[in-house]
């Protein structure tokens, strides 16, 4: 695959990841989650007390401050009922996005690596978008690319050229992923993102382990964190088609679901995954993003990170 040629779902460039910021609305980093949770930037992060707009009406907790009490309804109900406000504070993006070869892979209208980069892009953007600064730490299997965060155009634009090199740099003929590289970029993050800060890790998890969970639970004891998993439908269920055509862009290999050890394995190595994804999650309340190579990413950003009800979509 050439640098200077991509590939439609092979490989990105930085006009179509330009191109993504007009789409980069809809949704908030605020996912659907009880009260407690805090994914702020300058959404509506929903805390105790005094704030600047009424958020919601509910029973009273121990540790609310007494003068949220609705009296009026605590009268009518006999129960004890808090009102809860939102407040706008800056939080800090910093996307931490896996371009190793284990994401050079897909059998539908992407490859893994693809949607990493058309997420982070969207992320990016949106960021921008509601005046938090973003940045980036962008990981392959050699090397890293750290950009830090600010609230500017060009820190955007210098996290998409940063992809763009790192996608572009991978091709069928490099060598298998080196598990490490992702503990080595959360060291780097831990480093980066030192209080409140929202960090967003994209990847397919591969080479997880426990030093994995025990550096993403170090980053989230100050931080909050979002894991989107990328995976591929056919990791997931390889015994769909008869027939599948892989292919890195250039040469295509036909292969069978009758060939039982590759199905075995497929599918061992995917859930292998997804279970160690879902192990950063067990500390501390993590949301974890599925992310497909078939569907539109905006789409699915969208409808797993959408608005919440009641309020406008910007």
């Amino acid at each position: 695959m050439s640098s200077t040629a991509p590939h439609s779902g092979v490989s990105v460039d930085l006009p179509g990841l330009i191109a993504l910021q007009s789409r980069a609305h809809g949704f908030t980093f605020l996912p659907r989650q009880p009260v407690q949770s805090l994914l702020a930037g300058q959404h509506a992060s929903r805390l105790r007390g005094r704030g600047l707009n009424f958020e919601e009406l509910r029973r009273y907790l121990p540790g609310d401050d007494p003068r949220t009490i609705d009296w009026k309804v605590t009268a009518r109900t006999r129960k004890i009922h808090s009102r809860v406000f939102t407040e706008e504070r800056e939080r800090p993006v910093l996307l931490v996005v896996d371009q190793r070869m284990s994401m050079f892979f897909g059998s539908r209208s992407k490859l893994k690596s693809v949607v990493a980069a058309e997420a982070a892009a969207v992320a990016a953007w949106r960021t921008l978008a509601v005046k938090d600064r973003v940045g980036a730490v962008v990981f392959g299997d050699t090397e890293q690319s750290v950009i830090r965060p600010h609230r500017s155009r060009a820190t955007v634009v210098e996290i998409l050229k940063t992809l763009v090199i790192r996608n572009q740099s991978l091709h069928a003929d490099a060598p298998p992923s080196e598990p490490g590289r992702l503990n080595a970029a959360l060291r780097q993050t831990r480093d980066l993102a030192t209080h409140d800060f929202l960090v967003v890790l994209i990847t397919d998890a591969h080479g997880a382990d426990e030093e994995t969970r025990r550096l993403a639970t170090e980053i989230s004891q100050h931080n909050d964190v979002l894991v989107a998993f990328v995976f591929d439908p056919l990791e997931a269920d390889f015994t769909a088609p008869s027939r599948a055509i892989v292919s890195d862009g250039r040469v295509q290999l036909e292969v069978s679901s009758r060939m039982t050890d590759l199905r075995q394995q497929f599918q061992e190595d995917f859930q292998s995954r997804l279970a160690q994804a879902k192990r950063f999650l067990l500390t501390r309340q993590v949301p974890l993003l599925m992310l497909d190579t078939e569907q539109d990413i905006v789409t699915q950003v969208s409808r797993q990170l959408g608005g919440r009800p009641g309020r406008r979509r910007s």
